[in-house]
């Protein structure tokens, strides 16, 4: 199908990995940057196996033109 996957931004990604965790969710990466940068991204699986990707929202109460 070509489907890869989809991202959603996450305000707190450790709160967010800890609370689907707690509700049962699989993480299959846990929070951290990526490879040779600064973002932080996790990665958990759907009931469905699919991936959904969260990166950590950078610049969190800047506002815009900042």
């Amino acid at each position: 199908s070509a489907y890869g996957h989809i991202a959603l931004e996450a305000d707190d990604i450790y709160a967010t990995c800890d609370a689907l965790r707690a509700a049962g969710a699989k993480i299959t990466r846990e929070p951290g940057p990526v490879k040779g940068g600064t973002t932080v991204i996790a990665f958990v699986e759907d009931p469905d196996g699919y991936k959904i990707e969260l990166i950590a929202k950078k610049d969190t109460g800047t506002g815009l033109g900042v």
